[in-house]
């Protein structure tokens, strides 16, 4: 196969190669052909006179194929070509062609697409600037004047002359009209006698004509800017029987039916000038200037007189030109279908020498293919029983691993079963040591600390067998026919005694006394037990547990509602997940309460779900379905099963919330201590116990929650801080962090005291910037000893480092925030040591903390008070000043920041052993002591 593949390569390269070669030939010919876009914008003449220029501009892009020609016509409205332009100059156009309508108005879109560098060709008249490429047309001054001596050399008398005029504005109409007056000036026998406006118009010059038809009688010749004016000078003659003396004259002179020719043909005018229409020219200068070959700018077509001398002429050999261009149009149509067929052709061979070299390819792909097949198939076979081989030995390594887990799994269910035994050895003897006075009076508070977690145990070992069932044989559901309202009222009222005295109310309300439904009395409870323990539980102050019963649609609908803290988006999508634990939950549970909950309504063939919002409560809601359909005939007991005592079921629920209630003892007989320690722990035991251990050595501070511990802490400053991680409201590690980096509180120590023991977390934790992270179960003499070495250390450095206060460039610390407090803290100091009114609220405000954080936190990290710190730097500057200045005593003490110069010197005496002047040397510095 190895050798096979070079072969493969080699041959894909040779047919990739000859497909390349094939296509680029092809590609080469047509980039040779290149496509440009020439834009026509026409807006004068007449309907004739511009189809026969656009026909002019089509014959001759016949010969220029692969042209993309874009055409447009604003029917006399040069607002309406405006825009037409606009839009042909955003289409990337190459050249534009425009026919003005008018001068003035075009003329900026014209200057703008010179501008950007589009060549411009104008035709008949141009735009009132200069910026255009070319123009084609003819001179309409020099046609005036040649219609001016054809007249004059046609008449022997006296001529009264009419002359209709174009469009008024027009440059055409403009410069015809001077050069037809210049032309007629050397005739002296004709005179114009009055002049009208027709613009361009067959009907304008009718309408113009009938209102001065009494001057037309002393009339004898008419001359128009363009034939279709001449026509209707010749219909208002007519009308009036003026057809035989008048002779009339128009411009144009174009072919066809309708044309000037035709009009001189069929005598109804007597002469038109041939003004050229520039279609082909103007085509024909967009290709010299698009393939940059020379061309004129100024491009002036000649004219001449048709009148019935030479119209005869004129229309064969206008009928020879068409006859001609019809030729080559359908030549050129015979050249596009030939180049088809070629096309055709070409690409078929192509094919066929593709084809070709394929057949080749692959004849010697087939026969190296032939001889390679037999070293193929003994290679795929030896495969094939390497492969058989692994997948046994995976099949009896998963039977050996299923195996292992069942034995793991049985192993953890018998452990979890041999825990109900000690258990209730413990529960027994419990009950009755509470039961007696004198060792409840001994040790009540430990009693009944056992007792409550003794309970929480069995509750967590009973969930764990409860979820091994349903795993291993889906926990068989033995439903019978009931009253739930009933049996949901025994759940709630065994928890009304301990909801009473967390101050929740609890609420029953069904819609109806009975409602039968068919369940397991033995495992539907369990649901109830959780929801209810977790909604007390979760209600951080007063509040209410309400619980609704209501049939609709053939279902039971049970509402657990209370008003309590409410959870996250993020949690309720996943508080039905095994092991799942919220980080702000109140409590450190198993984490498959839910789980088995949502299990248990599952077997009920029923629904739960939760409508949460954070701090607004949560609602669970359960959907039973009535009737008994539903369930195998293995799953239904006949007669109706008698629920047990629920007092005593709800028993280990209890106790999980009995402690809520119970107040933290302090003793408020015993003296302050030097030292105060900040406990964070919502379990109200362990918070109780770590506090009663703790008070012997330290003033202890207590919190259950996150928010109260950080208040706590910016008011109390203590001196080191114990906190659990998981906590409602912030973490651990968040309060930590929070602490950390406040100017405030960054100089306290944090110990991390968690149930989370795995490496990972440990790292998170120290991350969090913490001084020691410790897992429980902890030893408290560990625990003691870690707070004890903490503080001793701490204390260590604050002497190192503050052992003789000279100023803040001594003052160095571990933690980049104390040391900035440091620093300010004697920068402020030093500012105002002059000042005898420096106060500690002075200090305070400058800060920006209060009285009792920065008397803790100068404490904590200098050893020292404040009033201390700053006498102590008043008496060294002093010093300072006595052995390097000349100043006086009185000068020293004022500068210095003393009252007086008495208190002063007790002062200095007191610290220094000598008054200021024997410590002052004589004659001159001495060292400084």
């Amino acid at each position: 196969m190895r050798q096979q593949k070079p072969f493969i390569y080699m041959s894909g390269l040779t047919v990739i190669l000859l497909l390349i070669a094939v296509c680029g030939l092809n590609c080469s010919k047509e980039s040779k052909k290149q496509t440009f876009t020439i834009a026509f914008s026409q807006c004068t003449g007449l309907d004739l006179w511009r189809k026969t220029m656009l026909n002019e501009m089509k014959t001759e892009l016949s010969l220029h194929p692969g042209v993309n020609f874009i055409y447009a016509d604003a029917h006399g409205d040069s607002k309406t070509q405006v825009r037409q332009v606009s839009k042909m100059l955003r289409e990337k156009i190459d050249v534009l062609i425009i026919s003005p309508n008018e001068a003035q108005p075009l003329t900026a879109i014209v200057d703008e697409a010179y501008q950007n560098n589009i060549p411009v060709i104008i035709i008949d008249r141009k735009t009132s600037s200069s910026l255009y490429t070319a123009y084609i047309g003819a001179d309409n001054y020099e046609l005036g004047k040649m219609a001016g001596h054809y007249l004059g050399a046609l008449s022997k008398g006296p001529v009264n002359l009419v002359e209709i005029t174009g469009l008024p504005g027009s440059s055409p109409a403009i410069e015809r009209d001077r050069g037809f007056t210049d032309g007629v000036q050397r005739f002296p026998n004709i005179h114009i006698k009055t002049k009208i406006h027709g613009d361009w118009l067959k009907q304008n010059a009718e309408k113009q004509l009938w209102k001065i038809k009494s001057q037309l009688n002393d009339i004898n010749a008419v001359f128009a800017h363009n034939d279709n004016m001449a026509l209707g000078a010749r219909t208002v003659l007519n009308a009036l029987k003026l057809t035989g003396k008048i002779k009339v004259i128009g411009v144009d002179a174009l072919p066809g039916e309708g044309g000037g020719m035709q009009m001189v043909d069929d005598k109804l005018i007597n002469a038109s000038l041939v003004y050229p229409t520039c279609g082909k020219e103007a085509i024909a200068t967009a290709f010299k200037i698009l393939n940059k070959e020379p061309f004129a700018r100024e491009n002036i077509l000649k004219s001449l007189v048709v009148d019935s001398t030479n119209v005869q002429l004129m229309k064969m050999q206008v009928n020879k030109i068409n006859s001609q261009q019809s030729d080559i149009i359908k030549q050129q149509s015979l050249l596009e279908d030939l180049q088809m067929v070629y096309k055709g052709q070409q690409m078929i061979l192509n094919i066929i020498v593709i084809l070709l070299v394929l057949a080749i390819i692959f004849g010697g792909l087939a026969f190296f293919s032939l001889m390679e097949n037999r070293k193929i198939n003994k290679s795929l076979e030896a495969k094939n029983n390497e492969i058989q081989s692994q997948r046994n030995q995976l099949i009896e390594m998963s039977a050996k691993a299923e195996a292992a887990t069942e034995a793991r799994l049985n192993f953890f269910t018998n452990v979890t079963h041999e825990f109900r035994t000690p258990l209730t050895l413990m529960l027994s003897p419990l009950n009755d040591m509470l039961c007696n006075e004198k060792l409840t009076g001994l040790a009540g508070n430990a009693l009944g600390m056992v007792n409550q977690n003794a309970y929480r145990l069995l509750k967590l070992v009973n969930q764990l067998i409860d979820y091994r069932k349903i795993e291993i044989d889906k926990h068989s559901v033995k439903a019978s026919e009931n009253n739930i309202v009933e049996y949901v009222r025994d759940i709630v009222e065994s928890f009304r005694f301990h909801a009473k005295k967390l101050k929740v109310q609890l609420y029953l309300i069904p819609t109806e006394r009975e409602i039968i439904v068919w369940f397991d009395v033995n495992m539907l409870d369990k649901v109830f037990f959780n929801l209810l323990s977790n909604a007390i539980k979760f209600i951080p102050g007063e509040g209410s547990v309400k619980v609704y019963l209501r049939k609709d649609a053939g279902y039971v609908y049970i509402d657990i509602q209370d008003n309590g803290s409410g959870m996250s988006e993020e949690d309720a999508s996943l508080i039905f997940d095994q092991f799942y634990q919220a980080d702000n939950a109140p409590r450190l549970g198993s984490g498959i309460g839910l789980s088995l909950s949502k299990e248990i309504i599952g077997f009920h063939h029923g629904q739960i779900s939760v409508q949460t919002k954070k701090w607004e409560g949560t609602t669970f809601t359960i959907s039973l379905p009535l009737g008994e359909s539903h369930f195998d005939a293995a799953e239904k007991i006949p007669n109706k099963n008698e629920w047990p005592d629920m007092d005593e079921q709800s028993r280990p629920y209890q106790e999980d919330i009995a402690d809520l209630h119970q107040p933290i003892e302090t003793d408020f007989t015993c003296t302050p201590k030097e030292l105060s320690v900040l406990i964070i722990e919502d379990n109200n035991d362990l918070l109780q116990y770590l506090t009663q251990k703790f008070s012997g050595h330290f003033e202890v501070y207590s919190a259950n929650n996150g928010n109260e511990a950080i208040t706590q802490a910016y008011e109390k400053v203590p001196d080191i801080i114990i906190t659990d991680i998981v906590l409602p409201g912030f973490s651990g590690k968040e309060i930590t962090r929070r602490l950390k980096t406040d100017l405030r509180t960054s100089h306290i120590p944090i110990i991390l005291l968690t149930a989370q023991n795995s490496n990972d977390q440990k790292i998170s934790g120290m991350q969090s910037l913490a001084d020691i992270y410790i897992s429980k179960p902890f030893n408290f003499d560990y625990l003691l000893a870690s707070v004890q070495n903490v503080l001793k250390n701490r204390e260590i450095l604050k002497d190192h480092f503050t052992s003789d206060i000279t100023g803040p460039e001594k003052l160095t610390v571990s933690k980049s925030l104390d040391k900035k407090f440091i620093n300010d803290f004697a920068g402020i100091v030093e500012k105002n040591l002059s000042n005898e009114n420096l106060s500690v609220d002075d200090l305070c405000k400058l800060i920006g903390i209060s009285r009792v954080q920065l008397y803790r936190k100068v404490k904590a990290l200098l050893g020292c008070t404040v009033n201390d710190y700053i006498l102590s730097r008043r008496l060294k500057k002093a010093a300072y000043l006595l052995n390097n200045e000349s100043m006086s005593i009185a000068e020293i003490t004022y500068a210095v920041g003393f009252s007086s110069p008495n208190y002063f010197s007790t002062a200095f005496k007191a610290k220094y052993g000598s008054s200021p002047t024997h410590y002052r040397p004589p004659g001159g510095q001495c060292s400084f002591r």
